[in-house]
């Protein structure tokens, strides 16, 4: 298993989240097997998420969709994004 690791801040997160929902690029039909929002408790207004794919290279290519995705929305900074494999989960 293999998580694609995203942050970065946002200027609403109500808003934001209301964008990600609507799911642009289609997290399904991507690879995502399941996903978690989070939500920094110091600064509300920054974002993490974290999808899960069964292999590093439908996750690297989910994350090209998103570059794309990024590129498009005015005044955004890319987000920081990481691919890491699940070594052991409780």
């Amino acid at each position: 298993m293999h998580v694609l690791r995203i942050e970065h801040g946002v200027r609403d997160f109500d808003s934001w989240k209301k964008a990600f929902d609507s799911d642009p690029i289609g997290r399904e039909a991507g690879g995502v097997r399941s996903y978690r929002v989070l939500r920094a408790d110091d600064d509300p207004n920054y974002a993490l998420v974290d999808l899960e794919f069964d292999d590093a290279s439908t996750a690297e290519s989910f994350l090209g969709g998103l570059r794309q995705l990024w590129g498009r929305v005015e005044g955004l900074t890319e987000p920081k994004a990481r691919i890491v494999e699940v070594v052991e989960r409780t």
